[in-house]
């Protein structure tokens, strides 16, 4: 009887270890789905930033260019 009781207790324990186990590996893809959605709007981040820079850039040459040749040509 006692044998049966410490069998049966040990499976019951087994089984919430089991069960805990499981908790623990879903909570660890969770963590890994946000980390991965976090790194990828980072990226998004850092590339909108890198066309931004871009673009002001061109659009700055291109100012100081006409304006180069606006003075030329009025100087001319």
């Amino acid at each position: 009887m006692v044998v049966v009781v410490v069998v049966v207790v040990v499976v019951v324990l087994v089984e919430v270890v089991l069960v805990l186990l499981v908790v623990v590996v879903e909570v660890v893809e969770v963590v890994v789905v946000v980390v991965e959605v976090v790194v990828v709007v980072v990226v998004v981040v850092v590339v909108v930033v890198v066309v931004v820079v871009v673009v002001v850039v061109v659009v700055v040459v291109v100012v100081v260019v006409v304006v180069v040749v606006v003075v030329v040509v009025v100087v001319v």
